[in-house]
């Protein structure tokens, strides 16, 4: 009996400028049950909101779409040139059906990253090439299911987190969920300012803006008012049956008030009422603030794998802003006007993808 015949698996940039073909990833995405980051709409938000170039390879047998892997074109000054899957997201990578699909991809992004003058590629999640730097041991994931009523969901978290909860809950606070103008005007008054009390750069508003447009029925923030004044807010998203809320924070008046707690319990609640099953509380540093206080809230914390390809000669560009090698730098910035930080802040932080 004859061997069957292994079909060669074509490989090539995707054409963002035809629906036909996006519609086709996006189509693919699903199939796969791949993240947010995965999907074009992420991509060219990311480029709407920052100028980074979306583009990804696609590797197809017979006409049919066999692997995907997104891509961010990051060009800075500052941090060099790198490739990223996905820009400004905490997941992507390779998207594909078998490991021959994954590795015609790699082979097929190691070889333009060459062709362009990239000196980098990093994959943050799916299957990690052979020869590439891997690592678990940075950052960690945090998801559970949401509880079947509001009163399963507080007992669902911690006693100690639990109480801080219920002091939230009796202070007078107004929850505001929406995602116009206004809306977006009191998420980034409240994220600025506490990114800026964390010593990093804000995200320019137009990536937030672009997201919005991007995702009209699975996006929307949620905000804690009080006396009519945003103090902590969150943009969250809603995917394949989870929430993840993505970029939030909260002002110093938010930690008297517990607005924080409120918050996220809150957006539990929204969330199971809009369909969802899982929370995804996203990435945190091991070890960190962040880290410790999603498991305080009864999250177990889940290794994440990122890649990392570099070209020969290059070095790996530093963006993480917990390194040693920025920590006089965010000593300053935490000093910063908040007026200046919001000026100088999105033109770094938009090459920090």
């Amino acid at each position: 009996m004859n061997a069957p015949i292994k079909l060669a698996h074509s490989v090539r940039l995707a054409d963002f400028g035809d629906p036909v073909i996006v519609e086709r990833i996006e189509a693919f995405v699903a199939q796969q049950d791949g993240s947010v980051f995965h999907r074009p709409s992420w991509l060219r938000a990311v480029e709407a909101g920052t100028g980074h170039r979306a583009t990804g390879f696609i590797s197809e047998q017979l006409g049919t779409i066999t692997g995907w892997l997104p891509l961010t074109e990051v060009r800075s000054l500052l941090f060099g040139n790198s490739l990223v899957s996905s820009g400004f997201g905490v997941g992507g990578g390779i998207c594909a059906e078998s490991n021959e699909a994954s590795k015609a991809l790699a082979v097929a992004v190691e070889r333009h990253a060459v062709d362009i003058g990239f000196g980098e590629i990093e994959l943050r999640g799916g299957p990690i090439p052979e020869g590439w730097e891997c690592r678990s041991d940075k950052h960690s994931g945090f998801e559970r299911p949401l509880a079947e009523d509001d009163e399963a969901e507080l007992l669902a978290i911690p006693r100690k987190a639990r109480a801080e909860v219920r002091k939230g809950l009796k202070n007078d606070l107004e929850i505001r969920t929406g995602r116009n103008a206004r809306d977006l005007d009191r998420l980034y008054s409240v994220y600025s300012e506490s990114v800026r009390n964390l010593g990093t750069p804000v995200f320019p508003k137009s990536l937030f803006r672009s997201m919005l447009e991007a995702f009209p029925e699975s996006s929307d923030i949620l905000t804690v008012l009080k006396r009519g004044e945003p103090i902590a807010s969150v943009l969250s998203f809603y995917h394949n049956g989870a929430v993840m809320p993505f970029w939030g924070g909260g002002t110093f008046a938010a930690r008297a008030e517990r607005a924080n707690e409120r918050m996220y319990y809150e957006l539990m609640l929204h969330a199971r009422r809009k369909g969802m099953e899982r929370f995804d509380f996203g990435r945190s540093k091991t070890g960190s603030g962040p880290y410790h206080f999603k498991k305080n809230w009864g999250f177990e914390p889940v290794p994440m794998t990122y890649g990392t390809w570099t070209a020969p000669g290059a070095r790996t560009r530093d963006v993480d802003p917990t390194s040693e090698v920025y920590s006089r730098k965010i000593a300053v910035w935490k000093k910063l006007p908040l007026p200046v930080a919001n000026i100088v802040g999105p033109w770094i932080a938009r090459d920090l993808a």
